[in-house]
């Protein structure tokens, strides 16, 4: 396993048109899984450790699994930190060796998002890992936060353009219609506010809520300027249907090995299929 940075390697996407998926892990299954399918694709890959996942096992058993799991494999990787919670969850990321860490200030007024970004940027930058910032409200749930759609909104293209100078971060996640979880209705991306900050911000732009949207969206996504397209809900859909399919078939397979590796399979099936819509070199 190769780790790299994020920023290089949003950099790289940005320059040559493709989106790198950044998908979220939960255990131990869901890391192979992704890691399985950068190597088969041969297409870098972020691993997003999240807010549950961190409650329920721990940030550094999970950066542990990521480097046991990955050792043997030519898979390329940056270890990000989604949906940071604080300076401090930051900075233990930064101590553990992640090549990418986000700090979500986007609940806060805006002078108080970019104050404590800032301090994440100039901590993390010291020691060249990469930081992820964002600005405007993204609708729907992500771990234990929920923003309902009354309270969702564009990104603002000015406080974009303000807040990336502000806190010097490498790329931005904006609101432009995508929401966390699956979607009920019919998704609506606002590709002019895209496009007018990806324009105007001139970095790597992030997409949350990358689950459920629909190809021909993703496509238009990328070339309005997003280089980062975050993927959780459909692995975790793929995890818990495939595993629902063995007991279904047979009531009386009690083997988590099998159960497991179905599962495993499942997500590893639909990181790939992410790769290739996301325009990577992913192999055919």
């Amino acid at each position: 396993m190769k780790l790299v940075s994020g920023k290089e390697m949003l950099l790289e996407a940005k320059s040559n048109g493709f989106a790198v998926g950044a998908f979220s892990a939960h255990n131990a299954e869901t890391v192979q899984a992704i890691l399985l399918a950068s190597a088969e694709q041969k297409a870098p890959v972020m691993i997003q450790i999240g807010q549950r996942v961190i409650r329920s096992i721990g940030m550094d058993a999970m950066v542990g699994l990521i480097h046991s799991l990955g050792r043997d494999l030519d898979a390329v990787v940056a270890i990000h930190l989604d949906h940071g919670s604080s300076f401090e969850q930051a900075m233990l990321a930064v101590q553990l060796g992640f090549q990418s860490v986000m700090y979500d200030g986007s609940h806060l007024p805006l002078d108080e998002n970019i104050r404590i970004t800032r301090q994440v940027a100039d901590a993390a930058h010291a020691l060249r890992i990469s930081v992820e910032g964002e600005i405007g409200r993204i609708g729907g749930t992500e771990d234990d936060r929920t923003v309902s759609e009354e309270e969702a909104f564009l990104t603002d293209v000015s406080e974009a353009v303000y807040f990336s100078e502000q806190t010097g971060v490498d790329y931005l996640a904006v609101a432009v219609g995508t929401a966390h979880g699956l979607y009920k209705g019919e998704v609506k991306l606002h590709l002019n506010r895209l496009r007018q900050i990806a324009e105007q911000v001139d970095k790597p732009i992030v997409l949350h809520g990358g689950s459920g949207v629909p190809d021909a969206l993703i496509h238009q996504a990328i070339s309005a300027g997003v280089s980062k397209i975050n993927v959780d809900t459909e692995l975790r859909q793929a995890f818990a249907l495939a595993a629902q399919r063995v007991w279904r078939d047979d009531p009386d397979e009690y083997h988590l090995a099998v159960v497991l590796g179905e599962a495993r399979d499942a997500v590893k099936q639909k990181v790939a299929e992410k790769i290739r819509l996301f325009g990577q070199r992913g192999e055919e």
